[in-house]
């Protein structure tokens, strides 16, 4: 049949998402295979597949349901806007009550002097615009030579070109990338970490690591230091004690603006709406944040700036020639503004903190499992690793897929989590209920065992 016969067909949903679709991250040949899970329908913490089943939503969308799903005050504020304003340019001296509303709201949050809100289409377009603002900065303070970019491994900061460039060197295999000014050091995960090293000790190493490559590089041509506070897709990586407070310093000491990605962590992730300083300590020069900004209902991202930032870039002789189309829309903003009043009003932020250190138990339960070799994360934010030894700590192979054998296992008892090759990463609503997290155990832990015998069974050797 040719192409346009096939269009001419009617689809199944499933038939035309493999035919036609371009799924993010993925290995396109086994894609083209694999089945499909139709969702068709969310209320609160659940999703609904097109076959009637029910799952609970264990990674919230993408780390970004925080006020839950199908809201109607939410769906009514964002009809509202769209009756009396779908649209329009924010170039020039051009806005709308929604935009200065949600900047001013997300000034009051923030720490420090951090007042200047540039809002972006996500967190990669946020975390690419601060990297811009930096180069720009040291630019019209005529330090020049400052272009260089350092992150770390196993960071996530985005998909356009820099920002995959920032992020992990694994998510460029195959692509390419900007490696003149952008470098990496080590990921502080505690799990990993040399035998016979105390977190005090790998601490020390990790501030040792970035004072060498300082050194290397010459503090005169850093930019700055991108980091996010816990590392979300990179395996959900907590930080030594210290570590963050310890960094700041340092980029401080040597004139490095330092950038700190919430994309997943602010908005009640962690208990607050910005995690930076209430969580760990720190006042960053610059964060970028989406998801959680409009709880996933409208795509918005923003790249927030200090004061001292804004004073350099307002004096400068040239334009802030940086921004898009649909900065600051007018639906996203409202949509914005109405999650971000849900969580207060309901405190959710209070709910986090409290039922945090359940959820954080309940998941530790599971490290007596063979194939758990660590869990670990914050509050609303975990992991569960898998390793084939758990004394080596050996992964298994990139074929066995086990992260996805779990996830297949919990969809058919209606959990959705999120596969992350031998991990499994959960990211709830943060209007997860005690119920909801025993059930989320319960799952895991069948699925694991589960993924355990399958292995045992097709000769894969278990430890």
């Amino acid at each position: 049949m040719t192409l346009a016969g096939i269009k001419a067909q009617p689809m199944a949903t499933a038939d035309m998402d493999r035919r036609y679709n371009l799924h993010p991250f993925t290995n396109l040949g086994l894609m083209e295979k694999s089945e499909r899970t139709v969702i068709v329908g969310a209320k609160g913490n659940y999703v609904f597949g097109e076959d009637g089943r029910k799952f609970l939503d264990g990674l919230g969308g993408m780390w970004c349901v925080n006020i839950g799903h199908g809201r109607e005050e939410m769906a009514e504020a964002i009809a509202d806007q769209i009756r009396t304003l779908d649209y329009y340019s924010p170039f020039d001296d051009l806005t709308t009550p929604a935009m200065a509303t949600l900047a001013a709201a997300l000034a009051r949050h923030t720490p420090g002097s951090l007042n200047r809100v540039l809002f972006t289409t996500g967190g990669s377009t946020a975390a690419d615009s601060a990297i811009r603002i930096a180069h720009h900065y040291f630019e019209q303070l005529g330090q020049k030579s400052r272009r260089h970019i350092i992150s770390r491994d196993r960071a996530y900061h985005g998909s356009t070109y820099l920002t995959a460039s920032l992020s992990d060197r694994s998510y460029c295999d195959g692509w390419l990338r900007e490696a003149g000014f952008i470098h990496h050091l080590r990921a502080p995960g505690l799990y990993r970490r040399p035998d016979g090293m105390s977190e005090a000790e790998f601490a020390d190493s990790l501030i040792e690591e970035f004072e060498a490559k300082i050194s290397e590089l010459g503090a005169e041509n850093i930019a700055a230091f991108i980091a996010e506070p816990i590392q979300g897709s990179g395996g959900v990586i907590v930080p030594p004690e210290g570590y963050l407070k310890r960094m700041r310093e340092t980029c401080r000491k040597y004139g490095i603006l330092y950038i700190s990605d919430e994309v997943v962590t602010a908005f009640g992730r962690l208990g607050h709406i910005f995690a930076s300083e209430a969580e760990f300590g720190i006042v960053p020069d610059i964060i970028t944040s989406a998801k959680g900004l409009t709880s996933g209902y409208i795509p918005l991202g923003a790249a927030i700036i200090s004061d001292e930032i804004y004073e350099v870039l307002r004096g400068a002789h040239s334009y802030f020639n940086t921004g898009f189309t649909y900065s600051g829309h007018a639906v996203a903003c409202t949509a914005a503004l109405k999650s971000l009043e849900i969580i207060e009003r309901e405190k959710l932020c209070d709910h986090v903190r409290a039922i945090g250190p359940r959820f954080e138990g309940a998941l530790a339960g599971l490290r007596d499992l063979p194939l758990v070799g660590d869990v670990r994360g914050r509050r609303l934010m975990m992991c569960v690793e898998y390793v084939a030894d758990k004394a080596r700590k050996e992964l298994f192979t990139d074929e066995t897929r086990i992260g996805k054998r779990i996830w297949r296992h919990c969809q058919k008892r209606g959990l959705l989590v999120r596969p992350l090759a031998h991990l499994n990463v959960l990211s709830p609503p943060l209007t997860l209920n005690e119920g909801e997290i025993d059930f989320i155990a319960e799952v895991l832990r069948a699925a694991i065992i589960d993924t355990a015998d399958e292995l045992v069974r097709e000769g894969v050797r278990v430890a």
